[in-house]
């Protein structure tokens, strides 16, 4: 078992496409889940069709930016629960013995919004109890060294993060590799990054899976 999460930060260029490509053949991800696709369901559905997953699910991107789509083996078995354009939710052996729950997670980008990602947070908090792997791009970060450029995070923005993650009793999975996801592009002297995106997990989820290395 294996799940790869992906931002694209936009497919359909490709050399984009290509890196998802290679990503795939190298490690045969049971699941995919894709968040800032910025692509329509047509497009989405050749990439199911050309990577051999067998179930997709698609939200559409809403004006320029934003679209989220989770792909799944054939002979996987994942059951879609909730969705919406912030989230896709999934329980995996619905119903039988060692089920658990997977939610691909997209935050809203305008930070004037960020309460309603963490509302939503919390909404799926309360639907289940069972073992909790969260994954995606949340769109902010935790800790002040989580960015690296540009003017510094409000204290009270990252403390509301902090909080839903408590309230939802996730633990941080780590990483491998830079320590930050996201770079805004600019030239030196204006350019910005961040570590956005994360994997979070509940503790039961963790004394499961133990061995399994979550990545993004």
């Amino acid at each position: 078992m294996s799940f790869l999460c992906w931002n694209g930060h936009g497919l359909g260029n490709p050399q984009t496409d290509q890196g998802l490509g290679d990503l795939i053949w190298a490690q045969d991800p049971s699941v995919l889940f894709l968040t800032e696709t910025w692509l329509d369901k047509a497009r989405l559905e050749e990439i199911k069709v050309r990577c051999k997953f067998g179930g997709s699910i698609e939200v559409s991107k809403e004006n320029q930016g934003g679209g989220i789509a989770i792909f799944w083996k054939a002979d996987y078995d994942l059951s879609m629960d909730t969705y919406s354009i912030n989230h896709i939710d999934a329980i995996v052996n619905k119903g039988k013995e060692g089920e658990w729950r997977f939610t691909g997670f997209y935050g809203e980008p305008d930070t004037a919004k960020c309460h309603e990602s963490w509302a939503k947070l919390r909404c799926l908090r309360n639907r289940h109890s069972m073992p909790w792997l969260c994954v995606g791009d949340f769109n902010e970060i935790c800790r002040a060294h989580k960015k690296l450029g540009g003017r510094l995070r409000p204290l009270k923005q990252m403390e509301d993060f902090k909080e839903v993650l408590d309230e939802c009793g996730f633990q941080d999975l780590g990483f491998i590799g830079n320590k930050f996801t996201w770079c805004n592009g600019h030239k030196k002297g204006y350019t910005i990054w961040e570590r956005l995106d994360r994997a979070v997990a509940t503790t039961d989820w963790v004394a499961r899976f133990q061995q399994q290395k979550s990545f993004i």
